[in-house]
């Protein structure tokens, strides 16, 4: 099993054993739902969702069978999500597998990506020590088998 990282319990949140993540994970739609498991921790303690909301800047989760005494250990802890849990469409990939893709522009070979950057919601990737927008405006399509990326429109960045 591959275990993907999506998110930080940073703290517990009032008396019914919910606990507030710091995430930047993409598809937190199709993670954060009710029924769905998380990993948490060294251990990968597998939980299950019993709810989730957002609250300020944190992903509010509630666990079945968890409540505040017991949700106390997970404070600090990484979380994470099975990889076979999460289908991308072909059009659609994890940030933190970026790093190393072959950036072409306008079908030209321009460099490969060494960095992912969010900055409050920027996203933006390093190529050739110059960092570029990485959004849907200036993305043609990837190539999962051969760690392509094909952007239209970049030049003017590189």
């Amino acid at each position: 099993m591959k275990y993907i990282y999506v998110g930080k319990i940073v703290n517990t949140h009032a008396l019914k054993g919910e606990v507030r993540l710091i995430s930047n994970f993409d598809y937190k739609e199709r993670v954060f739902k009710k029924d769905n498991y998380l990993f948490v921790g060294n251990e990968k303690d597998k939980v299950k969702i019993e709810s989730y909301r957002v609250h300020k800047q944190f992903d509010m989760i509630k666990f079945y069978d968890v409540d505040y005494n017991s949700v106390l250990k997970y404070k600090g802890c990484n979380v994470y999500i099975n990889e076979e849990d999460l289908s991308l469409g072909e059009n659609e990939i994890l940030t933190s597998d970026l790093v190393n893709y072959e950036v072409y522009n306008n079908d030209k070979l321009v460099g490969k990506i060494s960095e992912y950057r969010n900055d409050s919601g920027n996203k933006m990737v390093k190529v050739n020590n110059k960092y570029i927008p990485y959004n849907d405006a200036f993305i043609l399509k990837y190539d999962k088998i051969n760690k392509r990326i094909y952007f239209k429109g970049i030049e003017v960045f590189l």
